[in-house]
């Protein structure tokens, strides 16, 4: 039969009392008065910082900026989705995935007769990796964004949309960036392509 909880603490607390008997110094049944010494507590160690490349230093630098750049472009043709410009995306930088993801998004709104309104607020920029020897070098970016500013409204009279409960205003992205060509032959430049959400910040 396995003993219950309390049998257990009190068998345990008997056996350390047996073993301080059978030690004979200091004698048995008296407390040990006899100064120990004092341990060390280990200092705790900071975690490590990348250390970047030159190279990987611009990436990074010119990524971000790309990022921002990008983000700005997608707030502008949401503020006007009967205007959008795919090319004006594109030149800001938005490619792959993330830019059909906008133009449906700005679609939505069209049909619906909304638009959005105010700036999202980037307050972290964090590189998680970088990969320049790949055939399309690429820069992935962690980003806490608090839209607590944007609101969507109605073409009609610029009234707020109603909106079911969110689930907060500040949410983490994993934003992917590639350094590719907008198009055969053209310049290559950095393109946000792809952006997932990734938990709150």
């Amino acid at each position: 039969m396995t003993p219950r909880p309390l049998t257990v603490a009190i068998a345990t607390l008997s056996a350390l009392t047996a073993l301080t008997a059978c030690n004979g110094s200091p004698e048995a049944g008296h407390p040990n008065t006899t100064p120990t010494s004092p341990t060390a507590t280990p200092t705790p160690t900071a975690p490590s910082t990348p250390e970047w490349t030159p190279e990987e230093t611009a990436a990074i630098t010119a990524a971000k900026a790309r990022y921002v750049a990008a983000r700005a472009a997608v707030e502008k043709a949401l503020a006007d989705p009967e205007a959008l410009n795919r090319s004006g995306l594109e030149k800001a930088g938005n490619g792959g995935e993330w830019i059909i993801a906008v133009i449906g998004d700005a679609r939505f709104q069209e049909r619906n007769g909304w638009y959005q309104s105010g700036r999202a607020k980037i307050f972290t920029k964090k590189v998680v990796s970088v990969k320049l020897e790949i055939e399309q070098p690429e820069v992935l970016l962690s980003n806490c964004v608090d839209s607590s500013g944007v609101v969507t409204r109605f073409t009609r009279d610029d009234k707020p949309v109603p909106m079911g409960p969110g689930n907060g205003n500040r949410h983490l992205f994993s934003s992917r960036l590639v350094y590719a060509p907008p198009a055969p032959g053209g310049e290559k430049m950095w393109f946000l392509v792809s952006e997932k959400a990734a938990g709150k910040c």
